[in-house]
């Protein structure tokens, strides 16, 4: 955090997930204008790796997009 609110970029193998990653990467780009609003969705990225919500929501979007087709719903 305190890298990108500095003006500086992503460390690569960091082991944060893509979500905790792109919140920082648009601080980053805010530079160095950042709203509070990033800063706390940086929080809520690195609270949800932590939590494991970040996780589960990619593999439920992996499961929505890869669930076979419902002929009923056609």
């Amino acid at each position: 955090m305190t890298s990108v609110r500095e003006g500086g970029g992503v460390s690569s193998a960091t082991g944060l997930d893509m979500e905790t990653e792109g919140a920082l990467w648009a601080i980053a780009r805010a530079h160095p204008r950042i709203d509070d609003d990033l800063i706390a969705a940086a929080h809520r990225a690195f609270a949800g790796q932590l939590d494991g919500s970040n996780a589960a929501a990619r593999r439920a979007r992996i499961a929505h997009m890869t669930a076979p087709a419902d002929p009923d719903r056609a």
